[in-house]
């Protein structure tokens, strides 16, 4: 029985040493991650001789040293992956056969996929995958479809963990691939435009200040792809989409993305055009968003704020016409809001800036010509008569034929020149607001 016990023990221990030993040699053999296999001594050497001549940038000495380690010991480690992939990248670089460079793309993106395979990590090896693919294929009208499902792939993978390059790659695989008359509707367009810039802006929030500008590029030229594609802009798709975004952050370059979104689909009535106007101007203040602001809220009646955008807007122009239409737009509204001496002032400033303008002096004309009632003081039919000549003289200087013409039947008669001891040419006071002398006419007979 003690015989049994001791022998029992025996094989007990040795079994025991023989599994501890198996562990160091299984640890040595791992060496941190990597799997000999084997034939450790071949494998070793096989990594030396691929390894060497790839530093030597010898890519062709490289191939049956990596070919026997990718056959024998797939699990070798990650690099021989990731520098095999390296490998037939600069060798298709290299060779001007079509076929046998077909074969060496063919054989890098095998590669992507027998890594994933063996060492997994899928998301990021795709998103690898398709930026290889697409250093290739993004010419070739065949491989779009192969290019556009890759990406869609990745991204479903990667969402905004995706390469900012990638991004701006897949927007145009979107683009070319339903040129090339690929099955992608405005619908599904847009949903991957928002998703896109979604996912850059991402990109953007996390970017050290050095590569912000470099994002802004990217989103610049994905903004570029989705124009180019023709698709038709959904106001509902702005509003619902990308509004709330907005909303929710106030973002300087959202505001900019929905703004011109809703001037390519002709949405600037929208309520959320408005808004991110507001956000633009207020960050990157310009002329031409502070008149939109302006025509806006005056369509909305809400005349100060769209009278002090105005005035926004022509501080914000160096250009003298521009300075003078602003004026001008200021200087009807005050017309049509009875402020008749202010309005002229604003048209009396444009024309400071363009003295030209004809637009300033047909406005004051129109101010004159619809004074009467209010300026005739009923004792001097000639005195209440001359704020026609008056009007004249500015539809003369605007060239306005028709105004002239207008104005001129309203002049004072003959008789009634006549009849007050007045003659033609003396010069007669016109006050009320018009305040301004003119030389006395008579209208032409009947």
């Amino acid at each position: 029985m003690t015989n049994n016990l001791e022998t029992m023990w025996k094989a007990k221990k040795t079994l025991v040493s023989s599994i501890l030993i198996l562990a160091v040699v299984c640890t040595v053999s791992a060496q941190n991650g990597w799997n000999w296999g084997e034939q450790v001594d071949v494998a070793k050497e096989k990594n030396v001789i691929y390894t060497d001549a790839l530093k030597a940038k010898n890519y062709a000495a490289t191939i049956e040293p990596l070919n026997w380690l990718l056959t024998n010991t797939p699990d070798l480690n990650p690099s021989i992956y990731i520098n095999g992939i390296k490998i037939h990248q600069e060798l298709a670089k290299q060779e001007s056969d079509p076929t046998k460079k077909e074969e060496l793309i063919q054989k890098g993106l095998e590669l992507h996929d027998t890594r994933i395979k063996h060492f997994g990590k899928e998301a990021n090896v795709t998103d690898r995958k398709a930026s290889y693919a697409y250093r290739f294929y993004n010419k070739d009208k065949s491989k779009y479809e192969f290019l556009y499902n890759l990406f869609t792939k990745s991204f479903e993978l990667n969402g905004s963990k995706m390469i900012a390059g990638n991004l701006v790659a897949y927007m145009n695989m979107i683009y070319k691939y339903r040129f090339a008359g690929g099955d992608v509707p405005d619908e599904k367009v847009m949903d991957l435009y928002s998703s896109i810039s979604g996912a850059l802006e991402e990109h953007k929030s996390k970017a050290p200040a050095d590569r912000k500008k470099r994002i802004e590029g990217m989103l610049d030229n994905v903004d570029k792809l989705l124009t180019a594609t023709k698709v038709e802009i959904s106001c509902e798709f702005v509003e619902t989409k990308l509004g709330p975004k907005l909303e929710s952050t106030g973002d300087l370059n959202m505001a900019k993305k929905i703004f011109q979104l809703m001037l390519t689909g002709k949405c600037t009535d929208s309520p959320l055009a408005l808004k991110a106007a507001g956000v633009i101007q207020e960050n990157e203040p310009t002329f031409t968003i502070a008149k939109f602001l302006a025509q806006k809220n005056i369509q909305d009646d809400n005349i100060e704020v769209g009278l002090n955008f105005y005035q926004e807007a022509a501080r914000l122009t160096d250009d003298n016409i521009e300075k003078a239409e602003t004026f001008v737009s200021i200087a009807r509204i005050q017309a049509k809001e009875k402020q008749k001496s202010t309005a002229r002032n604003s048209a009396r400033r444009a024309l400071s800036y363009d003295p030209s303008y004809s637009d300033a002096y047909k406005l004051i004309g129109d101010l004159y010509m619809g004074s009467f009632d209010d300026c005739a003081g009923g004792e001097s039919k000639v005195d209440d008569r001359a704020i026609f000549i008056a009007a004249y003289d500015q539809y003369r200087r605007a060239g306005n034929s028709a105004g002239m013409a207008n104005a001129k039947a309203q002049f004072p008669s003959i008789e009634e020149i006549f009849n007050e001891g007045k003659e033609e040419g003396q010069s007669i006071t016109i006050g009320c607001w018009v305040n301004t002398t003119v030389k006395l006419e008579r209208r032409p007979a009947n």
